[in-house]
């Protein structure tokens, strides 16, 4: 055989081995996917900024300086008709971000009561709670939403006939009207002792917990912790010299006057999202506690505890570990599905984006918006959760 042979033979099987090599295909592949994700990208951004300029449509973000012209049901900051669309779309978010935490909150503790509560051995109690998740699982969260707010609230009464309740407190299908707190001057020192208190309190319990893996001796940290985080805030409120007053809401004829309301849109959509939300938080929790080995109940049993301190103590620890990964999915679906809001319309990200998005023309830009805003809660909320996890994680030696 001939040296050219010979040489023509090597470079083939040098070939045929990086054909063959798994991390050279991996990396052509990946280089393939890369370049086809760039062209379809460059492809559809170059399409979209001809037809803007062939339609002569204005681009960018300078439309968010402008006056909205609309009026919002429910804002947490100052808002009116002349402010701008960009505080308008602010509005919307942070309604957003409002009936996203306290319906995961609701959400879950209302989904653990249920899941422990299907696991009972009290006929009647698993029954009821087996009957709601799958009452609500078998339901489109729209359906729920309509429910509470046409089937539940637009059935109250008219503000002239609206219910009285404790506190000055009225209801009605305008809402729930209170008195609305009006803080003085040097109310500032609450809010001050109320972090201090916090702060203290994290400390407080873990010292707890350092002193009783040390000694095993307990320490009241419920006790400790709720003078820490209640008192605090109590003594600014006596030092500052109980800087508060109400505005107490009058029931008018056809609305209320003064106090502060809750729309009954907002109601509709945080009780449904809750209760929607808390199905589906009951079956993970139900599996988790199941996924716990029985023997670990045997055992605190043999020990003498409780069922109760059992459940609290030994069971819902472990099967925590179960539980957050899938519970996540849940908060992200509960934030996510705040934007059918805009169905009975309450003024949240979509509804408010939605209305600055027919006046200017700006759908390229305001579904960006979008896009990045819920984008960016989900991944907070994931490394929040993740960290979590991590947290609860089994720790071995």
């Amino acid at each position: 055989m001939t040296d050219h042979a010979i040489n023509g033979a090597a470079e083939r099987q040098s070939m045929g081995s990086l054909i063959y090599d798994p991390k050279v295909r991996s990396i052509f592949f990946q280089v393939v996917t890369i370049a086809v994700l760039t062209f379809i990208v460059w492809t559809i951004a170059n399409n979209t900024i001809e037809n803007l300029a062939r339609s002569n449509t204005a681009s960018g973000y300078d439309f968010l300086n402008g006056r909205a012209g609309f009026d919002i049901g429910q804002s947490l900051i100052e808002y009116s008709s002349d402010s701008t669309y960009g505080r308008a779309i602010l509005v919307g978010f942070l309604n957003t971000l409002l009936v996203a935490i306290v319906g995961i909150i609701t959400a879950t503790i209302l989904g653990f009561i249920i899941g422990i509560g299907r696991l009972s051995r009290n006929w009647l109690i698993a029954k009821i709670c087996t009957v709601y998740v799958e009452g609500f699982r078998n339901l489109p969260p729209l359906l729920v939403i309509f429910f509470w707010y046409s089937g539940v609230l637009q059935t109250l009464p008219q503000p002239r006939d609206a219910l009285e309740l404790p506190m000055s407190m009225y209801l009605s299908n305008r809402g729930l009207t209170f008195p609305k707190p009006i803080w003085g001057d040097g109310a500032s020192i609450i809010p001050i002792a109320l972090v201090l208190g916090i702060i203290g309190a994290v400390v407080v319990a873990r010292w707890a917990k350092a002193r009783q893996m040390r000694t095993g001796q307990t320490f009241p940290t419920g006790w400790v912790v709720s003078a820490l985080i209640i008192g605090l805030p109590l003594l600014g409120f006596v030092i500052a010299g109980a800087p508060l007053t109400f505005d107490f809401p009058v029931a008018g004829r056809f609305n209320m006057t003064g106090g502060a309301v809750i729309a009954p849109e907002f109601v509709a959509l945080y009780l449904a999202l809750s209760f929607y939300t808390a199905a589906f938080i009951a079956e993970i929790i139900r599996a988790g506690i199941q996924g716990v080995s029985k023997g670990q109940t045997e055992a605190a049993s043999a020990l003498g505890l409780q069922p109760s301190t059992t459940t609290r103590l030994v069971v819902v620890p472990q099967a925590m570990r179960i539980i957050i990964p899938p519970l996540t999915s849940q908060y992200l679906n509960l934030t996510k599905n705040s934007s059918l809001g805009v169905a009975v319309g309450f003024p949240e990200l979509v509804s408010t984006g939605g209305t600055t998005l027919n006046q200017t023309g700006q759908a390229i830009e305001v579904v960006s918006i979008w896009l990045v805003v819920y984008l960016s809660i989900s991944i907070v909320t994931s490394l929040f959760m993740n960290w979590f996890n991590a947290r609860m994680a089994l720790v071995e030696r």
